[in-house]
């Protein structure tokens, strides 16, 4: 079978360009309109600050058989959701440069408050990730 999209693989230790920020977190089933809120906030302030893409996912089909699930990798009880959410940036270099802008913004500062209230982020997973295949 011959493939005819656009591959491109990291060769040589060097990376594309991109780069994309991870989170994955449990959020009380009750407090989910709370976190699309800021949610909808942190989103637009991100993008204001140089973002390309920002998504917010919520689990809905998590039970795969055989395999761990992301109940589980989250820490999610029966009263939670799992959210997994991301950020896409041109480079490295310009998520560095977009993440200090926002939390140097005053408005993240206050959401800070409000999130505080609304998920504990001492639960929340995170981590940047540099492509190593993109289909276009």
């Amino acid at each position: 079978m011959i493939f005819t999209s656009s591959v491109y693989y990291c060769t040589g230790g060097s990376m594309m360009n991109g780069y994309v920020d991870v989170f994955l977190l449990p959020v009380a089933r009750n407090r989910l309109d709370q976190y699309k809120e800021i949610a909808c906030q942190a989103g637009a302030l991100w993008k204001e600050h140089g973002a390309q893409k920002y998504w917010e996912c919520v689990g809905d089909d998590l039970q795969v058989d055989d395999m761990r699930s992301f109940t589980e990798l989250a820490g999610a009880t029966a009263d939670e959701v799992v959210v997994c959410s991301w950020i896409v940036y041109d480079s490295r270099e310009q998520r560095d440069q977009v993440n200090a802008a926002v939390m140097a913004d005053p408005r993240m500062q206050e959401m800070m408050a409000v999130c505080e209230q609304t998920f504990d982020c001492k639960r929340m997973a995170c981590g940047g990730f540099g492509p190593l295949v993109v289909l276009c």
